[in-house]
């Protein structure tokens, strides 16, 4: 398929609807997933104020347990817009990872109004939890519920290890696109013309992705560096000007520092602080308030009950604009490893 009249949204732009996971897996929440469900439904709510939701919810009894859940968060939320259950079976909450990334045809083109999937493979990052067999066949689930045509490239890739700008750019991570426990003998030179060809970018910005204690991605940009618009870019600062992981979160900040975009601008990176560390028993979360996600209209932000939530949404409002700025307590999701931007994929208007 020749994807020359296509191009990858960025996440500000409109959607028509928001793809989700329904909480399936105990071992994601060890010791606490009684309190997962509840804490996810609250969440589904919130975006669901903005616009449609569509919750992965397949296999015996999964959506008859998660309808009394989310019609009661939705009420209490005052949610408008519909949330559907798809019968689409999954072994684990991230669709972010292994979801649906949607290309949309260029106006003026003879792809305008229509849509094609990107449909990647996936390993669940590198083989550490498996099963993942329901999640790699996702993508296609949906392009066939859809109708949507599907292109699939040879390539182990999560939609958390690229951040687009809508406008070219693509920022990523050495230490996650270039890890052999992905796609073995992956050069950079390799990747960008694979990101090129099926993201229809111009330009890769790569950052070294360390510094977040307690991920497992092997470092997804989306923990780490969001873009805000086509040049400044959101970027996850130590709570603390001495926290251990302060100097791998500078190299990040000072590897956007040194990027463009390809209008050939500077990009400009701006700290967003993390809250202090979090833990469940002995271990460290990868609490961090870059992994939001952007609605129509709004901002789902995590937080941790940490004095630093208020700054952060202070701050993500005045780099977002015009959008309402939602804090969602992540503190119980976040023991899963990941927050909000790792739980959604968004399906753009087309």
């Amino acid at each position: 398929m020749n994807l020359e009249c296509y191009r990858w949204p960025a996440e500000w732009e409109a959607h028509s609807r928001t793809w989700v996971g329904w909480p399936v897996s105990e071992a994601t929440w060890p010791g606490i997933f009684e309190r997962i469900p509840p804490a996810y439904a609250k969440f589904v709510a919130a975006i669901a104020k903005f616009e449609p939701v569509s919750v992965l919810a397949g296999g015996e009894g999964v959506a008859e347990s998660a309808k009394p859940l989310l019609d009661a968060a939705c009420e209490a939320a005052g949610a408008v817009f519909p949330v559907e259950l798809v019968d689409i079976p999954i072994n684990d909450s991230w669709a972010r990872d292994y979801g649906p990334i949607f290309l949309t045809g260029r106006p003026g083109t003879s792809a305008s109004g229509q849509a094609v999937i990107v449909d990647w493979n996936y390993n669940a990052w590198g083989g550490k939890y498996p099963p993942w067999d329901n999640d790699a066949l996702v993508a296609e689930r949906i392009a066939s519920r859809l109708g949507i045509s599907s292109i699939k490239p040879d390539l182990i890739l999560e939609g958390g290890a690229i951040e687009g700008n809508g406008a070219g750019t693509i920022l990523t991570t050495d230490n996650c696109l270039l890890n052999p426990n992905r796609n073995a003998g992956m050069t950079r030179q390799k990747m960008e013309d694979i990101l090129r060809e099926y993201l229809r970018c111009d330009n890769v910005v790569w950052v070294p992705g360390h510094g977040i204690i307690g991920d497992d991605t092997d470092g997804h940009i989306d923990q780490v560096a969001r873009f805000a618009d086509t040049r400044h870019v959101l970027v996850a600062a130590p709570w603390s000007d001495d926290a251990p992981e302060a100097a791998e979160l500078r190299q990040n900040f000072d590897a956007v520092a040194a990027g463009v975009n390809a209008q050939g601008e500077t990009l400009l990176p701006i700290p967003l602080r993390m809250p202090s560390p979090k833990y469940q028993g002995e271990h460290r979360m990868p609490a961090c308030y870059c992994n939001y996600y952007l609605t129509n209209g709004g901002v789902i932000v995590p937080t941790f009950g940490d004095p630093a939530d208020d700054k952060a949404m202070q701050l993500i409002a005045q780099y977002h604009p015009g959008r309402k700025i939602v804090g969602v307590d992540a503190i119980d999701l976040v023991w899963g490893l990941g927050a909000y931007h790792c739980m959604t994929q968004q399906q753009p208007l087309f």
